[in-house]
């Protein structure tokens, strides 16, 4: 093994273990959990990836939206972010399921803010489905998309998915994040829900760095 590559493993090790001060300064030890065993990410080599969790009946969820969505305008090139909701009880299914109908209809950006905005400050009753087809329909989606949809096979598949990977990657309250598969960021060891951020670009960093270097 090459001097490098072993030096790499070496750091990526002491990540583990003890997390050392990242270059902005802020101390991430003791401020995430390792995931174990490390799950494969979904983005493309060179990329870190940043999973968001969430739940769209979570008010705390809905405090983080935005927080999140300063940490998209302002991540590394090298930062990739998904978005996964995960179901903790049969209430939060729906939800989940429309949101990944706006991924598969590829209007995310539209439709996202706007589900936590109709639960959470319009305090909107969305137990039908004719409630969110209504929403849709609303940010511009035409209703025959929503339908052919909102229960296909397709949405049924990522749901599925989704309760899977929310227990390998050991999800018991929101909002988490997870970076590549191998660190799970919260609330309650980062120290606040800002802090969550610093931990994520501390991790994605180290573990930027630690990626073999192309060419």
């Amino acid at each position: 093994m090459k001097r490098r590559d072993f030096a790499m493993l070496v750091a990526m090790g002491a990540v583990a273990r003890t997390a050392p001060v990242t270059a902005q300064t802020f101390d991430i030890r003791g401020k995430f959990k390792p995931i174990t065993p490390h799950q494969l990410p979904e983005t493309p080599e060179g990329t870190v990836e940043v999973v968001d969790i969430f739940g769209y009946r979570c008010p705390h969820c809905f405090r983080f939206l935005p927080i999140m969505e300063d940490y998209e305008r302002s991540k590394p090139d090298y930062v990739s972010i998904r978005h996964m909701p995960v179901i903790f009880r049969a209430s939060w299914e729906t939800p989940a399921r429309a949101y990944y109908t706006a991924e598969l209809l590829g209007v995310l950006e539209k439709v996202h803010r706007a589900i936590f905005e109709a639960l959470h400050v319009m305090n909107r009753p969305m137990e039908k489905d004719a409630a969110w087809r209504s929403l849709f329909v609303a940010q511009g989606v035409p209703g025959e998309d929503f339908d052919n949809t909102f229960k296909s096979f397709a949405v049924e598949s990522l749901l599925r998915k989704s309760t899977v990977m929310q227990g390998r990657y050991g999800i018991s309250s929101t909002p988490s994040v997870v970076v590549h598969g191998k660190y799970l960021v919260l609330g309650n060891l980062a120290g606040s829900m800002k802090n969550m951020i610093k931990v994520v670009e501390g991790l994605a960093a180290l573990e930027h760095e630690a990626q073999p270097v192309s060419g």
